[in-house]
């Protein structure tokens, strides 16, 4: 019998949207570019539907990394990408998000 060594557990992302406000196409729209650039890294991005308010939060293995209300807003693919790094893989290139504009 072989014996396989165990996977490492891969870190998961959950995005809470408020229902009433119809942001499932926002948090669907940043899971797809989560999972996308995070491919083989990520364990998985999960939509949370979410009571009304205004709720909208990230949280990578359930620590809450944006909240709408506390950081202002959304935050942008670039922010999004660059937590999510800083915490998965900090020595990983993000290509041309890490460049500066000109």
């Amino acid at each position: 019998m072989t014996q396989t060594a165990p996977q490492a557990v891969k870190p998961n992302v959950t995005i809470t949207y408020c229902i009433g406000c119809n942001w499932l196409l926002r948090a669907g729209w940043m899971a797809q570019e989560l999972l996308q650039t995070f491919q083989d890294q990520l364990g998985g991005v999960t939509l949370i539907p979410g009571d009304m308010g205004g709720v909208f939060e990230i949280r990578l293995d359930g620590d809450l990394i944006w909240e709408r209300k506390r950081d202002g807003g959304f935050p942008d693919v670039k922010a999004l990408k660059t937590l999510v790094r800083d915490r998965i893989d900090p020595d990983r290139d993000l290509g041309h998000l890490d460049r500066p504009a000109h």
